[in-house]
This record gives C-alpha cells, structure tokens and sequence, in this order.
C-alpha cells in the first residue's frame, strides 16, 4: 500500500465510523413495561417502531390520541408505537407507573405497548436506549428536547428518524416516513 491510499484512507476513516454508529440495532437494550416486566424492542424484531417519551400533565399529552390513532391504523401493517413515560421536563409524568396507566387507558384508551418510566436527558441514569439514541455516539446525537420526542426505528432495530415533540404522530412527516419503514 502506498503513501497516498494510506492517506486516503485515514481521511475516510471518520466518515465510515461515524456511519457506523448509526447503524447499530437498539434491540437489545434491556427496558421493563409499565407492569416491570422484562422485555426489549427484540420483541418487535420485523416490525417498524415509533417511540415516544410521553407525560400526562404536559401540553403536548393530546398527541396521545394521534399516537392511538396511527397505531391502530398501522399496526396490521407492521408499526408498534412504544410510549415511554418521563419526568425530565417540567416535572409533568409525576405519577406511579399504575396512575400512568390508568390515566392512559381511561383518558385516552391507549392500546399500544407502554414502557416504564425512564429518563431520557443525557447524564446519571438516562436510560441506555436514549444514550444510543441522542448520546454523543449515538444515532441522532443531542438531548429529547422536551416530552413526546420521537423516534422511528426500522424492522432490523436500526434507528431511522428522529422527530422534534411538536411534530405530531398524524403528520405528513411522520407518516410518509413509517409508510417508507414499512416498506422495507
């Protein structure tokens, strides 16, 4: 090998880890549902998943009947949307993880998997599925900004997309991206 194709790539080298990095599945990443039962997204494994930090005293908790909403429309076709309870902003998913449930079931019929409730904020105790997420190595590096961030994740556990919280389930965007998933 010479000098120059050495060179070459070095320089390249950068670019191939860092696309790397968002290459990696999340399946595996160890959560437990609402009723602390061990699972992972590796139960979703050929099934596209749309994941949502969710509260229930927040400005944006409408998004819940969007979220029920393209979930019952999609899910014959192979989406899971996955909603993860969080406290970091605002303080506004204070209650058990029993309130939490109740208060998805009864004020928004929310038929869709329900996670325990997880940090997502970057730092001491974000869970590890948000760090392959939004850490520095990870898929879409830089913190959930708020409640109802989300995030599109292919059959195969690859991170697709991220999505800001204001981006509604129903929209456009948000659509056209899991028919796109599905597709594949």
């Amino acid at each position: 090998m010479n000098y120059k194709t050495l060179l070459a790539i070095l320089a390249l080298t950068p670019f191939v880890l860092s696309a790397a990095k968002t290459t990696k599945s999340v399946h595996d990443i160890p959560l437990k549902t609402i009723d602390l039962k061990e699972t992972s997204l590796k139960e979703y494994k050929g099934k596209v998943v749309l994941m949502v930090n969710v509260a229930s005293e927040c400005g944006l908790t409408p998004q819940y009947k969007s979220l029920e909403k393209v979930y019952r429309q999609y899910k014959d076709k192979g989406l899971v949307v996955v909603g993860f309870p969080c406290n970091d902003f605002g303080k506004q998913e204070p209650g058990t993880l029993a309130e939490i449930k109740n208060f998805c079931t009864s004020r928004y019929d929310v038929t869709f998997p329900m996670m325990e409730k997880v940090k997502v904020k970057a730092g001491s105790g974000q869970h590890p599925l948000y760090s392959a997420l939004t850490g520095k190595n990870g898929a879409f590096p830089g913190n959930v900004k708020w409640n109802f961030g989300k995030f599109l994740i292919g059959k195969d556990g690859v991170p697709l997309r991220r999505f800001e919280p204001r981006e509604t389930p129903d929209s456009p965007k948000v659509i056209s991206a899991i028919e796109s998933a599905l597709k594949k």
